[in-house]
């Protein structure tokens, strides 16, 4: 295989882009955010890279609050136009006919349309260069109860969510394998 070497990018893809709600709950805000993950299992914390120019990074810095919203296929339209559109010029929720509900432990709201939100609290913001890292400590997650078997296992692939890459919007496909399937043992047959 020929490969070809490039300056240094940021061509980690794909990415879960997610819409992340900030702002007092009476004017909320939706920014779309790409740089978005985890970094630890406990205490339960993700980060977002958001950069300083951005209306919703002032927001944030104020509360120190902000919910990531997981998008669905329903919602990829949402997605793209809240990442080209600043809150200092429009209301998101309104033009987009999005709706918002109360958080149950942060000051801010989630995204209604949204199937599983994730209320986080900052608790650094890391300047980094165009962008500043914030590390927040995820404090609730909200998931709609049709995401849950008859048992109370959450069935994420029901939520038909969507990743970014490289410029294009994509629907999850088909499940390849599970978590530790590559170290299982296989049953024994019986011989008869």
């Amino acid at each position: 295989m020929a490969r070809q070497v490039w300056k240094g990018s940021t061509l980690l893809n794909p990415e879960p882009p997610v819409l992340v709600s900030c702002g007092p709950a009476d004017h909320p805000n939706l920014i779309t955010v790409g740089w978005c993950g985890t970094i630890c299992t406990q205490p339960p914390m993700v980060s977002i890279s958001v950069r300083p120019e951005r209306y919703s990074h002032s927001l944030i810095c104020d509360s120190g609050e902000f919910v990531i919203n997981l998008p669905t296929e329903s919602l990829t339209r949402a997605v793209d136009w809240c990442g080209v559109k600043s809150g200092r010029d429009v209301d998101k929720f309104r033009e987009m006919k999005l709706s918002a509900l109360p958080a149950a432990q942060v000051g801010t709201v989630l995204l209604e349309q949204s199937p599983v939100n994730l209320e986080c609290k900052v608790t650094q913001r890391i300047p980094l260069g165009s962008h500043d890292l914030f590390l927040a400590e995820v404090v609730a997650v909200d998931v709609d109860e049709s995401l849950l078997d008859e048992n109370g296992k959450l069935c994420l692939n029901r939520a038909k969510l969507i990743v970014y890459s490289h410029g294009d919007y994509l629907a999850l496909g088909r499940r390849l394998g599970k978590f530790g399937y590559s170290v299982r043992k296989k049953p024994r047959r019986s011989g008869k």
